[in-house]
């Protein structure tokens, strides 16, 4: 099941263990189980304290990680390889007692949850950012026996995801009901299990001595921000929403220059990594709702926290523009997603939308024609803004059909789900339905900048306004990335954006002290 290099770096893995680790294996005679099989067997060939035994379970084929001291029970309903094989690596590790890397405070709280937490997580194995769910709750369950989880694998369990009504993953079911769909970090759950824990982190937040760099964002221009104000001497903290930002929602890159090929995830880790390099107060899962001045800026948390500090870098990123359209929010996460790797497999053989001609929309297209019926791609403007390339590679696939000049007006469903979804042609303003199961929505970004509305100069598309030294209207607050109004929205761009913004706010603190 394993390659010969896969077995070698997985045994030195192994050697962290300091416990017996069970693997509970049901299978039946069908391939995936045969692979499951053959993938225990193979793990327990390359450590001593790695036992398998054959079991009966509720879905098969699957592979249960169990501590026999400790009674920590973690499980994978389906194979679990691609993004996910790194989660049961993980949970291998943490169930043998080799250190779990979140704060003792996090360890602490998880150890003092009461109650029975059974955690059902139903993933894609595309999807690049259920692993960082999977992989959270797989902490939980290794910390505190009463919680257990299961990674489910929809493609292959497609009966539960329909009797569910699951269309988007991550979804996390917690005792039999709905508990979070997409991504959720390790904080927000706790928040969300432990009913004092917000009130408790707002008070410790508000207590924080003043900083010197405040930067808002964990993205690569917040990263870059944080880093090089550190390495000036500066007082620096980080808060953010998720770490990452947009970027951990990228499968392939291949334009960071030096890097030929990344993905998303890794790219997001190292860059928290080299961040945590230096003495920098990262504030996760935090977001800020307003700014002001009174002496210090002063920046207020939607959980009531205050943060002040003497200069303020924005890099809030962008997320994924919507349609804006009738029900579009009503099934969003019931049809209607933005992310076709995450996603996208659990419309197999089934008749889908991509709205959005430009490489994005394209791309996407691509991708899903080789896991779906047929892909129709609806195009507001006369022609496709992709790359000649991709449109190519488009026209050459015979389940893709591509519309232009059409505009979306309302999204059509049954109450449950998506059903199709009407638009109507800008050329002859006849109004047309494409009847199908799911909406891929790729129409670009919007700059997360509500928050600071009435505050600081913005362009008509919310978009900060900065100096070249990445400053904003207002002294002492810079800003960099894509919520800017640089002229492109790119990774290397926004990390060089937050490299000057960061220079320029040491260069402010100089002038101004």
């Amino acid at each position: 099941m394993l390659d010969a290099n896969l077995k070698q770096q997985l045994q030195t893995y192994l050697q962290n263990l300091k416990r017996p680790v069970e693997l509970l294996v049901s299978a039946d005679d069908a391939p995936k189980s045969l692979e499951i099989i053959r993938l225990a067997d193979d793990i327990a060939s390359l450590s001593a304290l790695v036992t398998v035994k054959r079991v009966t379970s509720q879905r098969t084929p699957s592979m249960q990680v169990i501590s026999p001291d400790t009674g920590s029970n973690i499980s994978f309903a389906g194979l679990p390889m691609g993004h996910e094989f790194t989660s049961l690596v993980l949970a291998l590790l943490h169930t043998g007692g080799h250190p779990i890397k979140i704060t003792a405070e996090q360890i602490a709280q998880i150890a003092s949850l009461q109650g029975q937490f059974k955690f059902e997580t139903y993933v894609s194995l595309s999807c690049q950012n259920c692993p960082d769910v999977v992989q959270a709750i797989n902490m939980m369950a290794a910390i505190n026996p009463n919680i257990t989880n299961v990674m489910i694998d929809g493609a292959l369990f497609q009966e539960e995801v329909t009797e569910r009504n699951i269309m988007a993953v991550p979804s996390v079911y917690l005792n039999g009901e709905i508990f979070a769909q997409g991504r959720i970090s390790l904080a927000e759950m706790l928040n969300r299990l432990d009913s004092g824990a917000e009130a408790r982190q707002a008070e410790a937040l508000s207590e924080k001595a003043p900083y010197e760099v405040l930067v808002i964002g964990g993205g690569p221009a917040g990263a870059s921000a944080a880093i090089y104000a550190a390495r000036k001497g500066l007082r620096t903290g980080v808060l953010a929403d998720k770490f990452g930002g947009q970027v951990s929602e990228t499968v392939g890159i291949e334009n960071f220059i030096s890097v030929k090929a990344t993905e998303g995830p890794k790219l997001v880790a190292n860059l928290e990594a080299h961040v945590r390099e230096y003495d920098v107060e990262i504030m996760d899962n935090q977001k800020a709702v307003s700014l002001k001045q009174d002496g210090l800026y002063q920046v207020e948390l939607a959980n009531g926290a205050v943060l002040k500090s003497k200069t303020v870098l924005l890099a809030t990123g962008a997320r994924w523009r919507e349609m804006n359209v009738p029900g579009e929010k009503e099934y969003r996460g019931k049809g209607v997603a933005y992310c076709p790797h995450c996603d996208g497999p659990l419309f197999k053989g089934k008749r889908v939308a991509v709205i959005g001609g430009g490489n994005s929309g394209i791309e996407a297209a691509i991708d899903l024609a080789n896991i779906v019926e047929h892909v129709t791609v609806l195009e507001f403007d006369s022609k496709l803004r992709a790359d000649d390339v991709l449109q190519r590679k488009a026209a050459s696939m015979g389940n893709i059909t591509i519309i232009t000049q059409a505009m979306t007006t309302d999204v059509v469903g049954d109450g449950q789900r998506v059903t199709g979804l009407n638009y109507t042609d800008r050329a002859t303003n006849e109004s047309h339905h494409v009847a199908l199961a799911g909406i891929f929505v790729q129409i670009g970004l919007v700059p997360n900048s509500e928050w600071l509305r009435g505050t600081i100069e913005m362009t008509a598309r919310g978009e900060i306004i900065v100096d070249n030294h990445g400053q904003t209207s207002l002294p002492g607050v810079f800003a960099a990335g894509d919520v800017t109004n640089s002229a492109y929205k790119q990774i290397i761009i926004a990390m060089g954006s937050g490299a000057t913004a960061s220079l320029g706010a040491f260069d402010y603190l100089i002038r101004n002290s």
